[in-house]
Formats: structure tokens, sequence, C-alpha cells
């Protein structure tokens, strides 16, 4: 593959990933409101729903954007030690009293 291609795929697997986080996050949200409109003011319950959609919400996208920041640092990694001359290692020469 080339430098363009490679470039090219990162760039559409981190639109489509941020797609499927921001898409499942509505969804989580949509599901939430719909529960606490159905629940008609109970109101332990309500807390409890809500509280269940934000550690959803909250986890997931934090998770998306974990993997991102270490995938984006292991790429810039491997670029850097790509782009530098492989050193051998030298023996000390020995010294004889």
């Amino acid at each position: 593959m080339s430098r363009d291609q490679d470039i090219q795929l990162e760039k559409d697997r981190a639109r489509y990933g941020l797609l499927a986080v921001v898409v499942s996050n509505l969804a989580i949200a949509g599901v939430a409101v719909f529960g606490v409109w159905r629940l008609n003011g109970n109101e332990s319950v309500i807390i409890g729903v809500l509280t269940a959609a934000f550690t959803a919400v909250s986890s997931m996208t934090t998770a998306y954007l974990g993997i991102k920041a270490v995938s984006n640092t292991a790429k810039s990694i491997a670029a850097a030690t790509s782009t530098q001359p492989i050193q051998t290692p030298t023996t000390p020469t020995q010294r004889t009293p």
C-alpha cells in the first residue's frame, strides 16, 4: 500500500469509529429519555436510568478516545523508528593489564 492509501485508510477508520460512537451515544440517550418518560415520575428509578445512561456514554466515548490516542502514538513511534538508521552495537576493545 502506498502512503496516500494508508493515510486515507486511517481517515476512514477514524471517521467511521467516531460515527459509531456518536450513533451509539445517541441511541443510549434516546433509550434513557424514553425510559424516563415512561416511568411517570418514579424518582429513584429515573436516577438509576440516567446514571446508567451517563456511565455508558462516558465509558464508550472514553474507550474510543483512549484507543485512538494509543493507536496514534504507536503509529508515530513506528514511523520515527523506521526513518532512523539501524545502529549495530560495537563491542568494546578489551584492555590487558
